[in-house]
């Protein structure tokens, strides 16, 4: 086949096809996809003649804060003490490292997804238009269930963590959930720019805090504490009480722990269709999570892993927002640090807010998107005029009111099932954007387009892809033995189904659209994806913004990997 780029149709016009509808998105005629920069994937018509979308206000800064810092929470703080008891200090490092990869192979592939289709709905998109429409319903609302659940569970969790404190333990939680609520209702009223820039700041603490703690451990693991009666630790604790716990099946719980501590990573890619400038922005952010990956989880976590022994009993109690038995307040506490609990205490609570706010941008924004497409209540794809999808905020915010399900002391019970139809979700969105990658460029040389018409490739092509999709496959079939197999205890129905309720919801959202569609296709056929819509420029804009000599070959790698990563 020629590998000659096709000219794109001269003007947009209708027409229908199976893939296209009426707007005329693929055009049978031209057997070529119409270029529509913006298309029906970034702006609805809310009145006749008048077309709004989400507001583009996100900058360089923003972006690289929402990759650098943007998902680091309890997962990192809280679980990873969890999983340093069943796993021990080896498996926890090498569990987060190779999730790192995974995340560093799917951020390449939808950094290349993300700057030549900065659309509204990002991944749920993809997967639309290049694997399957019912794949991508079950993948969108999957993601949107997934942060509807988490938000109530988050308002709750910081409201817990106030409870560090005598005054804070004294006063009604319901208290501290009504202020957080209405502090994120205060951020969503200024819309992308508020998310935004309340990222840009609560990431900062938390790199800082990272950092600080980081320096911290060193010194303590040097014997540098002078009320530390431990002395010189080294690297004594990987030999007692040892460097793994519970054999295989510990590796496999940590590895479960590891991805669901990486959870929110992909938000830079849904935050594409509102970034001022995608074509620079998206590739600066995806480099940022390398660092992110390297510094603040595996770095972080090794030296936890040398500073608090895995088998300190008060580790049993590290999840939800247990903040007081996090390994690194444990870890300060050991050193016989004063007052520095409570600052990291704060860090921690500050984090958890950041992921329920995280929470509001990541499901409202989904919503609006599966609206637009026709696979969610009209109503949801409203824009108003300042660029905000305010019936989509208005159930989240609604969602949030659950939190006060704790004041009634079934929090723990009610949380476990309702987050349990959503415990999948980072391996399915993930997979699925390492799959969506791979038949995208499967059907952009299958219509004649070359690779030197991208803006950006992912550093690792296809074969990243097809790692990172494998390695997914791999988080779900651990997931499945831990869920069945739980350690320490017998097989047990009730556990199982909280950790794999997801399985069944998204097989049954997936069946569910092709009956409703009765769409029998598997996959859309390559040589009819749409590979052009929702592009913010043209093809020969592209051309010459791409690199019009890129070296693809073995001898070059080095090269793209160093300018991958800075």
């Amino acid at each position: 086949m020629s590998t000659q780029p096709r000219e794109p149709p001269a003007a947009y016009h209708n027409g229908s096809s199976e893939y296209g509808g009426e707007r005329g998105v693929y055009d049978d005629k031209s057997g070529s996809p119409n270029v529509v920069p913006g298309g029906e994937y970034d702006a609805h018509e809310t009145a006749p003649g008048e077309q709004r979308e989400l507001n583009r206000s996100l900058k360089g800064r923003h972006m690289q804060m929402i990759a650098i810092g943007g998902a680091i929470g309890a997962g990192l703080f809280v679980g990873s003490g969890g999983a340093l008891e069943s796993g021990g200090p080896a498996s926890l490092v090498i569990c987060f490292i190779i999730i790192g990869i995974q995340l560093l192979l799917t951020m390449q592939a939808l950094a290349e997804l993300g700057v030549m289709f900065p659309v509204n709905g990002a991944f749920y998109q993809y997967c639309v238009r290049f694997i399957d429409p019912s794949w991508g319903f079950a993948c969108g609302w999957d993601y949107a269930i997934q942060w509807l659940t988490i938000l109530p569970f988050e308002i709750t969790a910081a409201s817990i963590t106030i409870s560090f404190w005598k005054t804070g333990a004294d006063t009604n939680v319901g208290v501290w959930i009504t202020v957080f609520l209405v502090a994120l209702a205060v951020v969503q009223i200024f819309g992308v720019r508020g998310y935004g820039e309340v990222e840009f700041v609560l990431s900062i603490i938390k790199i800082t805090a990272c950092t600080g703690f980081i320096i911290l451990a060193i010194v303590i693991d040097c014997g540098g504490v002078p009320t530390d009666p431990r002395g010189y630790i080294g690297a004594h604790y990987w030999y007692d009480p040892g460097a793994f716990r519970n054999g295989f099946k510990g590796f496999c719980s940590v590895f479960v722990t590891a991805s669901f501590a990486f959870g929110g990573t992909e938000l830079t890619g849904l935050a594409a269709a509102e970034a001022a400038n995608p074509l620079k922005s998206i590739p600066r952010a995806t480099k940022q999570v390398f660092w992110r990956i390297t510094f603040f989880y595996v770095v972080c976590l090794l030296m936890v892993g040398l500073i608090v022994p895995s088998d300190d009993p008060s580790l049993l109690n590290s999840s939800g927002a247990n903040t007081k038995y996090s390994p690194f307040v444990i870890a300060i506490n050991l050193a016989g640090i004063k007052t520095l609990p409570s600052i990291f205490n704060v860090v921690i609570c500050i984090s958890v807010l950041s992921v329920a706010n995280s929470s509001a941008f990541a499901s409202t924004r989904t919503m609006q998107a599966l609206a637009l497409q026709g696979m969610a209540p009209k109503f949801l794809a409203y824009v108003d005029k300042h660029g905000r999808p305010i019936y989509c905020v208005i159930i989240q915010l609604l969602f949030g009111l659950l939190a006060f399900v704790g004041e009634a002391g079934a929090e723990g019970t009610f949380f476990d099932w309702l987050l349990a139809f959503s415990g999948l979700a980072n391996f399915f969105i993930w997979g699925s954007i390492c799959f969506a990658h791979i038949r995208f460029r499967a059907g952009w040389k299958a219509q004649g387009h070359s690779l030197n018409e991208l803006p950006y490739l992912a550093t690792f092509g296809t074969t990243g892809s097809w790692i990172g999709l494998g390695l997914n496959m791999l988080c779900l079939m651990a997931s499945f033995y831990t869920a069945v197999w739980p350690i320490g205890s017998k097989p047990d129905a009730e556990y199982f189904f909280e950790e794999y309720l997801a399985a069944p919801l998204i097989a049954v959202l997936y069946l569910g659209w092709k009956i409703w569609t009765r769409d029998p296709n598997i996959f859309i056929p390559a040589s009819k994806m749409d590979v052009t819509s929702g592009m913010r420029i043209g093809i020969e804009e592209m051309r010459e913004l791409a690199l019009t000599k890129r070296d693809m070959s073995w001898k070059g790698l080095p090269m793209r990997i160093v300018h991958a990563l800075i």
